[in-house]
């Protein structure tokens, strides 16, 4: 079922507990589509296109606190006590922003391949983001190379739970994804051999990893 709620695009499907399906950068719920069928027996799936992207109502410039507080209106919107949120990426901070600003909203984080500022991603990849943007403008690499930057205090006085995935390959520098859990407290699982994104876009990897960590028996 497709709904939009001030301009956002919601894909939602199956039944359960809610949890909120959060894609990266440029993408759109459409990467989940070979996840979505393996989590829909266990939760309620909500999978919006983010802000800009998509099937979402266009904007101009992009930040990562309106993504989260689109997340929250969704959650409103929908009438929901709380929520479960994976997010990608993107989708990751958006869900780690989220968990600071209402924590009574959020019943779970799980975020692969965030971070927390610009200087978390590795060298290359900026110096490759910021060619691009430098040929281009794209306001979305320009989301890349200025945001987030959140604070360390939030962070550690994050009081809902939260896992934080890897790859072992990834663009986020590695001890900055060790630096973030441990400033959180929580678990980080580094998969070995993955990149930033071989076990989220199109994957059913990411599926056994949610519910994994969900507690949920995927035989």
């Amino acid at each position: 079922m497709k709904k939009f709620i001030n301009g956002i695009c919601v894909e939602i499907s199956g039944c359960g507990e809610p949890l909120f399906l959060l894609h990266g950068n440029g993408e759109t719920h459409h990467i989940f589509e070979e996840a979505a069928p393996l989590l829909a027996p266990h939760f309620t799936l909500i999978m919006p296109d983010t802000r800009g992207h998509g099937e979402s109502a266009p904007v101009r410039e992009y930040h990562y606190a309106d993504m989260a507080d689109d997340l929250l209106m969704l959650i409103r919107a929908l009438e929901l006590p709380r929520a479960a949120v994976y997010g990608f990426s993107d989708g990751g901070i958006t869900a780690l922003l989220a968990a600071i600003a209402s924590p009574e909203r959020i019943s779970r984080v799980i975020a692969s391949g965030a971070n927390t500022v610009p200087e978390g991603l590795t060298d290359d990849f900026l110096q490759e983001i910021g060619t691009q943007h430098d040929k281009t403008g794209d306001p979305l690499l320009r989301l890349i190379l200025e945001e987030p930057h959140i604070d360390e205090a939030a962070l550690a006085g994050i009081s809902v739970p939260v896992h934080l995935i890897a790859g072992e390959r990834d663009i986020v520098k590695p001890e900055h994804s060790e630096w973030l859990a441990r400033t959180i407290g929580c678990p980080l699982k580094v998969l070995k051999g993955e990149t930033h994104e071989s076990y989220v876009i199109h994957s059913t990897m990411v599926a056994h990893e949610i519910l994994q960590i969900m507690g949920v028996s995927d035989r």
